[in-house]
């Protein structure tokens, strides 16, 4: 593509979904991925000769995230309890436009996966397994050899296999596990509730320090069951609602109290049973949620 800016309307149209997914991936929140595309947009309108937009936009959105990463290292120190990505509830903004595996994977143990390897061997996974890019460009973008962008990728590849909880699995196992969480939840039956988890299930919840939530993660069948319906009881006697929509490019749910968003809750699911489950009750993460109304969605209580 030339350089002909001027007559160009929205330079950044056919390139904007797969800088948000890239920017997100590398990030963990919507927020700072669409400050992060922005801020590429307005280095291209100052950019001069520019042959090819797409690889001029994809390596100043690599370079800004891994900037960014930076600082949030520093910040994820100080973070009060367990981190979560902030749920986004429009996967295909944020498609990876790729005939790869994991193109179309947002799953929070996907993103978790993500978080854990070093800023290059996330840049370098993504930008390969993902979003199909060339090692030869990556090298470029990265300022490394290709040869040691193969080994970040590799060694991204095998850590994101490891930790991955299952690989996604079909919409209609969410549908029917989620129903029946919420049906179970709602029974104050933990032996009821423990039987949909796997043995070895983790529930992991994030309230920033803005709200409650468990300041470590809750492992195990029992010990997660019985965390769910202590948390039902004590919300006894208020308005609990649970409204199914898709999240992370999954269904999961938004949970109103009282008719206020209370958190988010996505599950990862592995055969017949949870494997994980994630609630974001921050917030700051819950900015970009969905407006639905308080008498929408199914009582659980």
């Amino acid at each position: 593509m030339s350089s002909s800016k001027p007559h160009e309307k929205d330079p950044l149209a056919p390139h904007r979904r797969r800088l948000l997914g890239l920017a997100y991936r590398m990030l963990g929140s919507r927020s700072d991925a669409e400050d992060v595309v922005q801020d590429a947009y307005l280095r291209y309108l100052g950019a001069h000769d520019v042959q090819n937009a797409e690889a001029f936009l994809v390596t100043i959105v690599t370079r800004l995230c891994l900037d960014r990463l930076k600082s949030a290292r520093a910040q994820r120190e100080i973070y009060v309890g367990p981190w979560l990505p902030e749920p986004v509830f429009d996967s295909e903004a944020l498609s990876a436009d790729a005939a790869t595996e994991m193109a179309d994977d947002l799953s929070f143990a996907l993103m978790l996966a993500l978080d854990r390897l070093s800023p290059l061997e996330r840049a370098a996974f993504l930008l390969h397994d993902v979003f199909d890019r060339p090692f030869s460009e990556i090298a470029a973008m990265l300022h490394r050899s290709e040869a040691a962008c193969r080994q970040l990728a590799a060694r991204g590849r095998r850590s994101v296999r490891d930790q991955r909880a299952a690989p996604p699995a079909p919409a209609e196992n969410h549908a029917r596990l989620l129903e029946a969480f919420g049906e179970a939840v709602a029974s104050g039956d933990a032996s009821r509730l423990a039987a949909l988890l796997r043995e070895d299930a983790i529930a992991i919840t994030d309230g920033g320090g803005r709200k409650t939530a468990a300041l470590n993660p809750i492992i195990g069948a029992d010990k997660v069951a019985r965390f769910f319906v202590g948390v039902a009881g004590k919300n006894a006697g208020h308005d609990l609602r649970i409204v199914p929509t898709m999240i992370n490019g999954s269904i999961g749910a938004l949970l109103y109290l009282d008719g206020e968003l209370d958190h988010t809750l996505s599950m990862a699911i592995d055969g017949e049973r949870i494997a994980a489950l994630y609630l974001v009750r921050n917030p700051d993460k819950l900015r970009h949620a969905p407006s639905a109304s308080s008498k929408g969605g199914r009582p659980l209580t």
